[in-house]
């Protein structure tokens, strides 16, 4: 592998529209990490720097994603997002995973996630090179007492000189900031938010601390709610979010995200709308329209054929690591999958919608009519609407400010339009 090559990097102009067949966004997953954070549920793992498997991990990534390629499911696809874990525990071999990726030559933006002790200068400059185009860092906290309770490596000298390391290299930078976690009060928060616009953030997410039932944390909280985590000390940090970034030039587009104008993940985005995307490596997730599923089946004949009156398809790849290093080709992976209806689909589309801060658009309402009936739509419209959840603002549905903090709720109500069992696979 290079680890200093050179590469005119894609611009941001929008990407060639995907077709059928194909997926409009690519994940790849990267499972190192240097360190495995206590509240940490991601499929990652700690990974000391000389472990042999992660080259050969490499291969295996730019062999499955050469022989997707070729059966046109990546023909047009708009986005790239590589994930982790870390990705720069790859070190030069991340250059020529983003020079490879760069080669689609459709991409609109290309993403890649890092920590910030993982970043050196000279790294960064070789990225900048390539086809990147932005970086989102795991800030979660400018505050060193903050950061020593959640087990992170970094400090919050290293997290600013990051930001500002990858801002001045050319590539837009995100930042990811974590509240209602040990320690914080309501000023460590407000000057973390404003640490990280003041390095060159031009993209913030900001999430309470999820604290998940098989990590360290939720063997010592089992069963409590510590005060740090209240709901109501949640619901206070992530309005704070709100109006520091709103008044800082940022605009919330989901309901966890904020962008200065043009700088919105469309990547996510593609998330949050329904589009079809396509996950590579361990533990990799991807969403497939019916046509999309069988170029896929191409690929991996082991799927199973799509029942009938299935629109779309869920699959996520279930081979650890060691399963997924002995593979040859993609026919030899193993997945667990859903299979949705349409109705099932649509449903999913709207509550998905639900986050952006746009809401749900009437050309989604109207398919969503016409698919679940004019009655139960309507009724739960209504009922979103009587909750104070969601309002009309033109053709569109729109969350509240309540609806926000509810989102739970809102969610549910709109999921509820689905009918039936969803059908689940593995092979």
């Amino acid at each position: 592998m290079t680890g200093a090559v050179r590469h005119v990097r894609a611009t941001n102009a929008p990407g060639v529209p995907s077709g059928p067949g194909t997926v409009a966004a690519l994940y790849v997953h990267i499972p190192f990490c240097a360190h495995k954070c206590p509240y940490c549920d991601f499929a990652s793992r700690a990974t000391a720097r000389n472990d042999a498997r992660m080259l050969p991990y490499l291969g295996k990534i730019l062999e499955q994603y050469s022989e997707l390629r070729s059966v046109g499911l990546l023909e047009g696809c708009d986005t790239a997002y590589v994930g982790g874990g870390t990705p720069p525990m790859l070190g030069g071999g991340l250059v020529d995973l983003s020079l490879a990726i760069g080669e689609l030559g459709t991409l609109s933006e290309f993403s890649m996630e890092a920590n910030p002790e993982s970043l050196p200068a000279d790294l960064v400059g070789e990225l900048a090179q390539t086809p990147l185009t932005r970086v989102s860092l795991g800030v979660q906290s400018t505050d060193d007492v903050e950061l020593a309770a959640l087990g992170r490596t970094h400090g919050a000298r290293d997290a600013l000189a990051a930001v500002e390391s990858v801002a001045s290299s050319g590539l837009a930078v995100s930042c990811d900031l974590m509240c209602a976690i040990p320690h914080q009060s309501d000023a460590t928060w407000r000057r973390s938010l404003a640490d990280v616009l003041s390095a060159g953030a031009t993209h913030v997410s900001v999430y309470p601390l999820s604290i998940e039932e098989k990590t360290p944390f939720g063997a010592r909280y089992a069963g409590t709610r510590p005060d740090f985590n209240d709901e109501a000390v949640q619901a206070r940090r992530m309005e704070i979010a709100c109006d520091a970034l709103a008044a800082a030039g940022l605009r919330r587009y989901e309901v966890a995200s904020y962008a200065r104008p043009g700088r919105e993940c469309r990547h996510n985005q593609t998330y949050w709308e329904g589009r079809s995307y396509l996950g590579i490596g361990v533990a990799a997730a991807g969403m497939l329209d019916r046509t999309g599923y069988e170029s896929l089946r191409r690929a991996c004949p082991q799927l199973p054929v799509p029942l009938p009156g299935i629109a779309r398809v869920r699959l996520v790849v279930k081979d650890d690591l060691d399963a997924f290093l002995a593979s040859s080709s993609c026919a030899d992976l193993h997945f667990s999958g859903e299979m949705l209806t349409e109705r099932q689909a649509v449903a999913e589309d709207l509550m998905l919608g639900a986050r952006l801060a746009r809401g749900i658009g009437e050309d989604l309402l109207s398919r969503a009519r016409g698919v679940v009936g004019a009655d139960a739509l309507d009724a739960a419209l209504g009922r979103v609407h009587r909750s104070g959840l969601a309002t009309r603002e033109g053709g569109s549905l729109v969350p509240t400010r309540r609806g926000w903090l509810l989102g739970n709720e809102l969610y549910g109500e709109l999921w509820g339009l689905s009918e039936g069992t969803i059908a689940t696979f593995a092979c």
